[in-house]
């Protein structure tokens, strides 16, 4: 089966976030390259600023799961529009990992739509976005586990 990985795009603050969930995670960068390593291409002149941007950086959140992200430059036609659309899901394995990762990611957050509690198809959940826009979802099954509902 494929492995699902979560690219999140930004408007130029992509390696804040990124310092920001390697905290979270405590995890090192795998790397990162900028739009200005690039070659030079006269069809997309970059400007000082730009080159600075975030052009791909990744970090693996676990074995199986990696969440990487870049900066969108407006000059080649990008900008990010964040929404609720999309949201990354992290399915953990205990209630000590749910309220860890709830309590790390909810610094200085946009929205807490839910927040970090039980529900009937969950022992803990909560739902909400973070300081960069991003919207997460933090599942711990435990003893409400989904019945086979017919």
């Amino acid at each position: 089966m494929p492995k699902i990985h979560a690219y999140l795009n930004f408007n130029g603050n992509c390696e804040d976030a990124f310092t920001f969930y390697r905290t979270v995670f405590n995890t090192d960068l795998i790397g990162t390259y900028r739009f200005g390593d690039m070659p030079a291409d006269p069809n997309f002149p970059l400007n000082d600023e730009d080159k600075r941007k975030i052009m791909h950086t990744a970090l693996m959140i676990n074995a199986d799961s990696m969440l990487m992200g870049s900066d969108c430059i407006e000059n080649f036609g990008h900008k990010a529009t964040p929404g609720t659309n999309t949201y990354i899901m992290l399915d953990v394995e205990s209630t000590e990992e749910a309220r860890k990762l709830y309590d790390a990611l909810i610094v200085h957050a946009q929205n807490i739509e839910m927040p970090l509690g039980e529900q009937f198809f969950a022992e803990l959940y909560a739902s909400f976005t973070d300081q960069f826009g991003i919207s997460w979802m933090i599942h711990y099954e435990g003893k409400n586990q989904m019945m086979n509902q017919q």
